[in-house]
Order: C-alpha cells, then sequence, then structure tokens
C-alpha cells in the first residue's frame, strides 16, 4: 500500500457499514479520503476519530447526493480544486428497496436505478477523466457488489435490486474492457466479500501489473 501513501480516493456512501469500514482502513493506510453521503455528521465523527487514533491519512466529508448527477460533478469539481484529482474511486453506495416485480412502486424502481447503476457510472466516468487529465496511469476503479449481482434468490422483493447489481456486474466488466482499449492501466475490480474493506486493501496492495478483475471473498467456515 506505500504507493497510496498522499494520495487520494472517493469513497462513496462513507457515512455507515461497509463505506465507513473502506474509508477508515484506506485513512489507516495513509491515504487522503473523501467520504461522500446524503448526512455528512457521521463522516465528520468518524474523520475525528481517525485523527484522535493518529492514523497516517485524512478523512473530508463531503455532501452528496449520488441521485442527483448535478451534485456528483460539484463533488468531482471540488475535488479537482482542493486535492487535484482521485486516484481511487470505490463505488459504495447502494441501496435496496422492497419493491418486487410485479407490484412494486415505479418511485422506489428509479430510485435503485439512480443511486446502484447511474451514480455508478457517473462516478467511473468522472474518477477516469480526472485520472487522464493529469496522466494517472495506475488508477483503480472498485465497485462494490453483492452476491444478488450473481444469482436471483426467491425473494420477490429484492428481484429488482438483484437486477442492479447484475447491472454492476456487467458495468465493470464493460469497464475493465474499455479500459483495455484505451491501453492504459488503471484498473477496475468488482468485489464481493464478507469483509470489504480488507477486500479493497487486497486488490489496492497488488502490484501494479496485475488485474484483480472480480473478487468473492467469504469466511473460511463457509468454503465447502
Amino acid at each position: 500500500m506505500e504507493r497510496w501513501t498522499g494520495r487520494v480516493a472517493l469513497v462513496t456512501g462513507a457515512s455507515v457499514g461497509i463505506g465507513a469500514a473502506v474509508a477508515r482502513a484506506l485513512v489507516q493506510h495513509g491515504m487522503k479520503v473523501v467520504g461522500c453521503a446524503r448526512s455528512v455528521d457521521k463522516i465528520e465523527k468518524l474523520a475525528a476519530e481517525c485523527q484522535s487514533a493518529g492514523y497516517p491519512g485524512t478523512l473530508i466529508p463531503y455532501k452528496c447526493d449520488l441521485s442527483n448527477e448535478e451534485e456528483i460533478l460539484s463533488m468531482f469539481s471540488a475535488i479537482k480544486t482542493l486535492h487535484q484529482g482521485v486516484d481511487v474511486c470505490i463505488n459504495n453506495a447502494g441501496l435496496a428497496r422492497p419493491e418486487p416485480l410485479l407490484s412494486g412502486k415505479t418511485e422506489g424502481w428509479r430510485t435503485m436505478i439512480d443511486v446502484n447503476v447511474m451514480a455508478v457510472s457517473i462516478c467511473t466516468r468522472e474518477a477516469y477523466q480526472s485520472m487522464k487529465e493529469r496522466n494517472i496511469d495506475d488508477g483503480h476503479i472498485i465497485n462494490i457488489n453483492s452476491m444478488n449481482g450473481h444469482s436471483v434468490v426467491p425473494q420477490s422483493v429484492v428481484h429488482f435490486y438483484s437486477a442492479t447489481k447484475y447491472a454492476v456486474t456487467a458495468l465493470t466488466e464493460g469497464l475493465r474492457q474499455e479500459l483495455r482499449e484505451a491501453k492504459t492501466h488503471i484498473r477496475a475490480t468488482c468485489l464481493k466479500a464478507e469483509d470489504m474493506a480488507n477486500a479493497v486493501i487486497y486488490v489496492l496492495s497488488a502490484p501494479p501489473h496485475v488485474q484483480i478483475g472480480d473478487i468473492q471473498m467469504r469466511p473460511t467456515e463457509q468454503i465447502s
């Protein structure tokens, strides 16, 4: 992780859960982390905890509604102005609404599309453009996914959500192919793991010439 010391990572959905854990882990490894969410109170608290713990990196809270493209673009503009740009983009934010295919509300479907698919795509595009304009050739885009992006469980309330996560799987593979066509060494990874924070560190710690396209990590007792 030494090559990432002092460099900038964006973590979406950084206020709770996986996003907060990933943000903390990156700060522990010396990165400058921009953590965004619709509400930054919890991120501000986490930033203070990281500072008190003496972690070598810093956590910068940023308020952003990822369902609003203008707010996403404004965030990337601010990152460019204040921190030059993004070197690592971790698309973690996601949401699930209990809206079955036969009876679900369109609003709930649209919200899941906006956050789980559109925001991932917009952040990915803007992160790549940030890297490209600064000649960053070793950046990394990591999409935090779910096992629902690889199998459809017999629970009607998660079927539409599962479709959005299948989209993330396809988007990550498409991104990997486009990066290869662009002849860049920027990497793309899709993660599904019990311990996402350690999985992110594992992926970022890989040598620059190693491409980890998709990874599923489970505790050893779950492996048959």
